[in-house]
């Protein structure tokens, strides 16, 4: 079931990327989708894929919110912080942490750390002493 998953954010990608969705884009889409290589090695848990879909879905109410708090009030904090990968991460799945991350205003991935973390440029309303 995953490996349908990982087809269709492929597919996802694909046509994010292109911005076509002629005929020919998609039989070409579709033939790299499945030419690219897969890592069956890796043990990808449904639950996993669905808790991910779920929060990429959330992320767009979310940016929107940002958005307008950025709009209202001034944010002149950054900082940069170090957040933990879940556990048992495909690429994939890593994929879709860094892009949820990324979406919304106020928080963008500078790095993917091997070791299993996300270090995050994040801006905030400054603290009043």
């Amino acid at each position: 079931m995953t490996g349908y998953l990982n087809i269709f954010l492929r597919l996802a990608i694909w046509f994010l990327l292109t911005a076509n969705l002629s005929v020919a884009n998609i039989i070409i889409g579709v033939a790299i989708a499945l030419l690219l290589p897969h890592n069956h090695k890796t043990q990808e848990k449904l639950k996993d894929w669905l808790r991910a879909l779920w929060q990429s879905i959330m992320a767009f109410p979310i940016a929107y919110k940002e958005a307008l708090e950025i709009i209202l009030t001034p944010h002149d904090e950054e900082v940069i912080v170090m957040e933990r990968v879940p556990a048992r991460r495909t690429p994939g799945l890593i994929f879709l942490d860094i892009f949820i991350i990324t979406f919304t205003p106020k928080t963008i991935v500078v790095k993917y750390h091997e070791d299993g973390w996300y270090e995050v440029h994040r801006i905030e309303r400054r603290k009043k002493p």
